[in-house]
């Protein structure tokens, strides 16, 4: 990929760093888009100013899936190819060391909702219509929606939205999990900045130790896990903001430290 982005920017105010999507009409997932997506998560993920980040794709939809177009021309190797590329964009999004929320209005569907399932939180206006309905099409979702639904709402619900491919609206969703809160569609951006913001005042190298404790956690054994949050919660120790947090804590109370992130 070369040149300026075309379907996806990353704006930056207050902390906050903004991944847009914007592929008319329906933020169809292609190639062009996802390789977009990752380039923008590897920036937000790198870049001091931005403490925390929101996926949206605009007031009418986030995305309605992959574009089934492009992939109907694919036969078996040439699907392992463009699914792994959508696979490691989609990791690229999962491992963003700092809070992610998905902004989600209209529909997420497929590799959409897919793609959401990458951020740490999710919210859905209260009209969103969100799903796996890939094996309609007699295929099953190839870019997460197995392991990262199952993992988000056990192997029952998820076979129940994968074996359908029914659409979920916002109040089911908040209820079995898949949502994290719903509010008026109007609200669905403001409110996601709005709790990004609360993640951004906080210690940036701890909130990224948090993450990678709690995700890569799930892949192994309670002990594994445990070894790794041991490993993480020491490193801290070597770092400015525990001093400042912990002289804070001592002088003032808590919440009232300011954290620069080294």
């Amino acid at each position: 990929m070369s040149g300026e982005p075309e379907f996806v920017t990353l704006q930056v105010e207050d902390g906050v760093g903004t991944i847009r999507l914007d592929r008319p009409k329906m933020n169809a997932i292609d190639e062009q888009l996802h390789l977009e997506v990752r380039a923008a998560a590897l920036e937000a993920g790198q870049r001091n100013d931005v403490r925390a980040v929101v996926i949206y794709g605009g007031e009418r939809v986030f995305a309605a899936g992959a574009d089934i177009k492009a992939m109907s021309r694919l036969d078996a190797d040439g699907m392992q190819a463009w699914g792994k590329e959508l696979q490691d964009s989609f990791r690229a999004v999962a491992r963003t060391p700092k809070p992610v929320i998905a902004a989600i209005t209209g529909y997420a569907l497929g590799g959409g909702y897919e793609l959401a399932l990458c951020a740490d939180f999710r919210v859905l206006g209260a009209s969103a219509k969100i799903g796996q309905p890939e094996i309609l099409l007699g295929v099953i979702p190839g870019a997460g929606g197995t392991q990262r639904l199952t993992r988000l709402v056990g192997p029952a619900k998820a076979k129940d939205l994968v074996f359908t491919g029914r659409h979920v609206g916002a109040e089911e969703a908040l209820e079995i999990g898949l949502a994290d809160a719903v509010v008026p569609d109007a609200e669905v951006y403001g409110t996601a900045v709005a709790m990004a913001k609360k993640f951004a005042a906080g210690p940036p190298l701890a909130l990224a130790a948090a993450k990678r404790a709690i995700d890569e956690g799930l892949d192994g054994s309670l002990d594994e896990g445990l070894d790794l949050e041991s490993r993480l919660f020491a490193e801290l120790f070597g770092s400015e903001d525990q001093k400042t947090g912990m002289r804070s804590f001592l002088e003032s109370g808590p919440g009232k430290a300011t954290f620069t992130g080294r």
